[in-house]
Formats: structure tokens, C-alpha cells, sequence
């Protein structure tokens, strides 16, 4: 793992970091923000997964959560959200390829060769930062943005008891029932649709999967929240299931980093409440 860059913010480092994956058989790149806390301390850890185009750099400069995370003593992690490099298969559409990845393992080709950041976010980057950086494994949060809380989401459902907390920002929650989602998971996973359904917030609650509690927040005037969000599936999901969720509906908020750092700090410190002890 080699240091790309380092700043000292908000009572604490902002770092980015580079590494070879063993997952992706490219290198990745990933921020880490680490409050100033007593030596041999750990502290817990938030895990952020960015949206479609993103990659680590989006939220750790547009984000807002150094402040809230120096405050709760929180480290934050965003990492990227595909395999990158000149090998690397892409599309020419924004949602599929490079900067798409969709927390998936593919399995067809040619993207089973390096798009496998299921593997990467649940076992690859939890390892390194165990090794390098002094997080309490034991206490684990995790959020997101769009495709980002889509893979918050599945992957704490499926991984119960890893996740202490669990939240997300207009989330995309039921791929089988999107364009981008069908297009995504058509082209990674191939056409058995029963194959996608652990990666489908609302079919893993359906299918029995549970959380303590979720926190979401969609805004009304986010374009995208007719056809591919759909987050009125999430309530009907959790009434139906007794999953408990508080999901709120901001109005006049879009898709934006304007959204998401206007209440970045509110899921800071919701998921501190939970990861405290």
C-alpha cells in the first residue's frame, strides 16, 4: 500500500492510498480520513460507496463529513467504485463499465476477469484496512450514494451482525425493477435473473434478510427517483417484512452532492449512536 497524498483537516489526516487488488487484478485507489485520537486507540469505521461515474475522490472532497467525524471520533473510508486501468473492459454508457461497478462479482465476460467488488469491498479492502490504519473492526457502519447505497445496502443484508449500522442516500434499491440496474446486472451476472437477487436491497428483505434498523434520505426533486430509484419499494419492502427503517423524503433536494453533504453529518452522527461501546 504506498501513500498517494495526506492533508491535516478538521482535527485529523485525510489521506488517499493506493494498492495493488488481488480482487480486481488492477490497481485501486481509496481515502481514509482518521480523527486525531489517543495512540493505540481504535476507533470505529464508516464505509461510504459511491454512485455511478464516481470514484473515491467525489465524496472525500464534496462530502462535508470530516467535521462530524473528527467530532463522534469516526474514521471514514471511501473507496472506488469499479476497476480502473487500460486493460480494463468499459461501455460507452455512464452506467455500466469503468465507474459502474455495482458492488458485483461478475461472472460473464468480459468483466468476470476484474469487475469483483463484492469480493473487494466484503474481504480485500477490510483486510488492509485492519492492517494498516486503527480501526475496531467490531464496530462497522456503512453507507452510500445512488449505486452506492444500493451497495451498502445489499452488502450489509448480506453479511448480518458485521454492520452495526447501516444507512443510505438515494439509494437505488431494487435493480431487478430499473433500467440501470437490468442492464447492470443483465451484463455482469448474464440473464437468470434469480441470480441477481443478492444483489437487490428489497428482494434480500423479502427473502428473509434483516438489519437492527435502516436510515434513509430521497429527495422529491431528484430526477432519477421515478425510474431507477423507486424508493417507495424499500418502504412497501419493510412494511411487509417488519423491517424497521426510517426513510425520509427531503423536499426540493435533487440527486447532488449538495443533497448528500446537506445531511451527511445527521447520518455521521446516527451511525456514532450505534457504533459507540
Amino acid at each position: 500500500m504506498e501513500q498517494v497524498s495526506a492533508w491535516q483537516a478538521h482535527g485529523g489526516t485525510q489521506g488517499v492510498y493506493s494498492h495493488l487488488s488481488e480482487a480486481t487484478g488492477t490497481p485501486m485507489t481509496f481515502s481514509v480520513f482518521v480523527p486525531d485520537h489517543v495512540p493505540g486507540m481504535k476507533l470505529p469505521v464508516l464505509w461510504f460507496l459511491s454512485g455511478l461515474t464516481c470514484n473515491h475522490a467525489n465524496v472525500t472532497e464534496k462530502g462535508e463529513f470530516r467535521q462530524a467525524c473528527a467530532e463522534q471520533g469516526v474514521i471514514f473510508v471511501a473507496p472506488d467504485t469499479s476497476p480502473r486501468g487500460d486493460d480494463v473492459p468499459d461501455d460507452e454508457g455512464y452506467d455500466f463499465g469503468k465507474g459502474a461497478g455495482f458492488y458485483v462479482d461478475a461472472t460473464e465476460a468480459p468483466w468476470a476477469t476484474h469487475f469483483r467488488m463484492r469480493s473487494y469491498i466484503e474481504q480485500e479492502l477490510p483486510a488492509l484496512l485492519a492492517e494498516h490504519f486503527p480501526v475496531d473492526m467490531e464496530r462497522q457502519g456503512i453507507t452510500g450514494h445512488s449505486m452506492g447505497g444500493h451497495g451498502a445496502m445489499t452488502i450489509s443484508l448480506r453479511n448480518p451482525g458485521r454492520f452495526r449500522s447501516t444507512s443510505a442516500f438515494a439509494p437505488i434499491v431494487s435493480p431487478l425493477n430499473c433500467p440501470w440496474g437490468e442492464k447492470a446486472l443483465g451484463g455482469y451476472l448474464g440473464a437468470d435473473r434469480a441470480a441477481w437477487r443478492e444483489y437487490d436491497t428489497c428482494a434480500l428483505i423479502e427473502d428473509g434478510a434483516r438489519l437492527p434498523d435502516i436510515l434513509v434520505d430521497q429527495g422529491y426533486a431528484d430526477n432519477f427517483l421515478v425510474e431507477q430509484l423507486k424508493t417507495h419499494r424499500l418502504a412497501e419492502a419493510c412494511e411487509a417484512a417488519g423491517q424497521s427503517a426510517t426513510i425520509r423524503m427531503q423536499p426540493g433536494y435533487d440527486h447532488s452532492y449538495y443533497f448528500i453533504s446537506t445531511f451527511m453529518a445527521d447520518h455521521v452522527r446516527w451511525h456514532a449512536e450505534r457504533l459507540k461501546g
